[in-house]
C-alpha cells in the first residue's frame, strides 16, 4: 500500500513541479477522456448520436493539442504537412536543437511518450473487441480513434528519429513520392 500511495504522489508531484502543469495534464485528459467516455457513454446516454458526436470531439481536440502544443512543449517536436503551389505534399518533421531535458522535465517526457503509445494500443483493443462483439456502429468511431491516435504517433517518432534516419525514404514508401524538410527551431 505504501509503495501504491507513493507511486500517486509521483505523479502528482510531476504536474506540481512540471514546467508545463498545463500542458501536461491536456496532453491526458482529452486521450482519456475520450477512452472513458467510449467505455461508459452507454450509461450515461441513450443516445448514439451524442456519445459518437462527444467522443470525436475529445479525439479531435487531443488530436490538435497533442499535435500543435504538448509535443512542442514537452519534448521539443512539432510536425506537419504542407501543400505548396504544384499541388505536391511536403512532410515538416522538426526538433529543437537544445536538449529536451532543457526544454522539459524527463518526467514530462515519460508521460508524452507513454500517453502517445498507449492510448493507440487501447483503441486498437477497442476495435477487436468492436469487431467481435459485432457492434459494427461503433467501428467507424474507432477507426477515427486508432486513425487520428497513430498520426500523432507516426508524426512524433519521425520527428524523433529525424536526425538519425533519412526520414524522406521511410515517408516516401508510406505515402507516395515526397520531399521531407527537417527544420529547426
Amino acid at each position: 500500500q505504501n509503495s501504491l500511495l507513493s507511486h500517486h504522489h509521483i505523479y502528482a508531484l510531476c504536474f506540481l513541479f512540471s514546467r508545463h502543469p498545463l500542458a501536461t495534464f491536456f496532453h491526458l485528459f482529452f486521450r482519456v477522456s475520450a477512452i472513458v467516455t467510449y467505455l461508459f457513454c452507454d450509461w450515461f446516454s441513450n443516445s448514439f448520436v451524442a456519445c459518437f458526436v462527444t467522443i470525436l470531439l475529445l479525439l479531435s481536440f487531443d488530436f490538435w493539442s497533442v499535435k500543435n502544443v504538448t509535443g512542442r512543449l514537452l519534448v521539443g517536436l512539432r510536425w506537419w504537412n504542407q501543400i505548396d503551389e504544384d499541388g505536391k505534399s511536403h512532410w515538416v518533421f522538426e526538433a529543437k536543437r537544445v536538449p529536451t531535458i532543457a526544454a522539459s522535465t524527463e518526467a514530462e517526457a515519460r508521460i508524452f511518450w507513454l500517453g502517445l503509445i498507449i492510448c493507440p494500443v487501447i483503441w486498437t483493443m477497442f476495435f477487436f473487441s468492436t469487431l467481435f462483439s459485432l457492434k459494427l456502429k461503433w467501428l467507424a468511431l474507432v477507426i477515427a480513434g486508432i486513425s487520428l491516435q497513430t498520426a500523432n504517433l507516426y508524426g512524433y517518432i519521425h520527428c524523433k528519429l529525424g536526425g538519425q534516419k533519412p526520414i524522406s525514404r521511410v515517408t516516401s514508401r508510406l505515402f507516395g513520392p515526397t520531399d521531407v524538410p527537417k527544420s529547426e527551431y
